[in-house]
Order: structure tokens, then C-alpha cells, then sequence
């Protein structure tokens, strides 16, 4: 494990924000017990171990053909504020060492500013977050580990349907 030389830290407070969050969380792992609602704080707080998209994309860039690439996991925390309602389906919540992969984080503006976050995991489950406004911050906290494999979700050469 090393520290991560370049922590990122963004904050989400519109649609066009919560997507460049999105794409760098794509691909997180995330454990089930590391996923916490908070409803008397009203905060959502889940711990990721992010795939470093960033640095895998430079890694392949100007890299010799053969070169082994540098893939790496960041433990980053994901944090909502101003969260009214947190709901949960297609995830068995009694397995708190149960491995998920999170796919995308999406807001739906519902009545303005309030709305509608959908985290969505592969496997089909999905965690649901009303909030009143969108508030969120993704934080690196340091801990860094090698990936050994890119994720590819076009891995057989075909585009979904």
C-alpha cells in the first residue's frame, strides 16, 4: 500500500457535476458494510475503492507495447448531504462482507433543487437517495493499492445491445 500522490476531491451540486463524479467512481468496489445512512444526520456516506481511471489512461499513453500498466485503487470516501429518504433493491443487506461494483451515480432534479440520486451497481442493485438538494463530495483519504487488471465491460469485443 502507498499514499496516492495526486488525491482528488470533487464536489457535486449539479447534474453536470454528479456525472465527472460518476466517472471516476465507475468501477469502484465497494464492501456492504462500508456503505452507512445516516438518518438523524441526514447524510449518505459509502467507502469505495476507486479505480483510477485517470492514471490508467495516462499509463497507456506513451508506454512501450509490452509494458506492464500501472493500475491502481484509491480508498475514497463518497459523501451526500441533505438526504431525506435512502432505499435499497437487489442488495442483501445481510451479507455486510458481500463485494459490489459500482457502476454510475446519477441525479434526477424532481422539484427543484430537490431530487432523486440513483447509485447503480452491476448485478442490479441500485441504492436511491432522496435528497433535498444535491450536496456531494468524493475524497480521497490516501490509501492507494495496484490493480492487477483494467476493468472492461467490453471484455468479448461486443458493444451491448
Amino acid at each position: 500500500m502507498s499514499a496516492c500522490p495526486d488525491e482528488l476531491k470533487l464536489v457535486a451540486l449539479d447534474k453536470d457535476d454528479i456525472e465527472v463524479m460518476s466517472a471516476h467512481v465507475q468501477d469502484a468496489l465497494v464492501r456492504l458494510g462500508d456503505i452507512l445512512w445516516q438518518p438523524n444526520d441526514h447524510r449518505f456516506v459509502m467507502m469505495v475503492n476507486r479505480f483510477d481511471w485517470m492514471t490508467a489512461v495516462d499509463a497507456k499513453i506513451g508506454a512501450p507495447p509490452n509494458a506492464k500498466p500501472d493500475y491502481r485503487r484509491c480508498r475514497t470516501a463518497l459523501r451526500f448531504e441533505r438526504v431525506l429518504a435512502c432505499k435499497c433493491r437487489g442488495l442483501d443487506q445481510s451479507h455486510r462482507d458481500a463485494r459490489l461494483n459500482l457502476l454510475a451515480v446519477a441525479f434526477a432534479e424532481s422539484d427543484n433543487p430537490a431530487g432523486i440520486v440513483t447509485l447503480t451497481f452491476s448485478g442490479g442493485g441500485v441504492i436511491r437517495l432522496d435528497v433535498e438538494c444535491l450536496e456531494a463530495e468524493l475524497a480521497d483519504l490516501g490509501e492507494v493499492t495496484t490493480a492487477e487488471i483494467c476493468p472492461d465491460h467490453f471484455a468479448d469485443g461486443r458493444m451491448p445491445a
